[in-house]
């Protein structure tokens, strides 16, 4: 597991490498608002806090193999999960999730967003979140990465086009979180593994990414 951690950790510190190196995360948060040493700074905590998870709760499960029957044969018992109960803890990934949703609550705070607007959007995104991601066994929760951020970019530039980039990054971040993580607890169960990291491995890229994607098509 510890090999398989520092894999996932090189392969998001390499994917920020090159963001940096073509300016993209500049841009999208220039478009937010942001300077250039915030935007840095931003970066770096996330990188930080992709490998911090703060542990929320424990769900209860009972996990165990069940009867197939295979054409021409009799039924057999599958071994491959033997039967067990135990449980699964649910984190919050602080790189994955605090920093943009804490992001998404300060944009909120200069109140540049009228609330019917911003309300349209983010049920309109958690709705279409919520249909399109499915549970992973074994990874976590997954979604097309770019259904969200192109619904939130279209969504801000009919809604509000004078604020187009803070819209399209509040409804893409809290809207993927609330549809595909908040909305998908009771399924968490079914993942199969002993850790579901809101933010996290698993759904890194429908949360932190669909607001950086959604700032910059908007």
């Amino acid at each position: 597991m510890p090999i398989i951690s520092l894999g996932i950790f090189l392969f998001i510190a390499l994917f920020f490498m090159v963001m940096v190196q073509i300016h993209l995360f500049e841009i999208a948060f220039s478009k937010l608002g942001l300077t250039p040493e915030t935007t840095l700074l931003l970066l770096i905590s996330t990188l930080i806090g992709s490998g911090i998870n703060l542990r929320l709760f424990d769900l209860h499960t009972k996990e165990s193999g069940h009867f197939v029957k295979l054409s021409e044969q009799k039924m057999i018992w599958e071994l491959f999960q033997p039967a067990k109960e135990g449980k699964v803890v649910v984190a919050v990934n602080v790189g994955g999730c605090v920093i943009p949703v804490g992001l998404c609550f300060y944009f909120i705070s200069l109140q540049l967003i009228e609330p019917i607007s911003l309300l349209i959007a983010l049920s309109a995104i958690t709705a279409l979140s919520y249909q399109c991601s499915r549970i992973i066994p074994g990874l976590g929760v997954g979604m097309p990465l770019f259904i969200a951020p192109l619904s939130s970019a279209l969504l801000a530039l009919l809604l509000d086009p004078a604020h187009a980039a803070h819209l399209a990054y509040i409804s893409g971040v809290l809207g993927v979180l609330i549809g595909a993580d908040i909305l998908r607890l009771n399924n968490i169960k079914n993942l199969g593994a002993p850790v579901a990291a809101i933010g996290g491995a698993g759904t890194f890229d429908g949360i932190f990414l669909t607001g950086i994607i959604a700032a910059l098509l908007a």
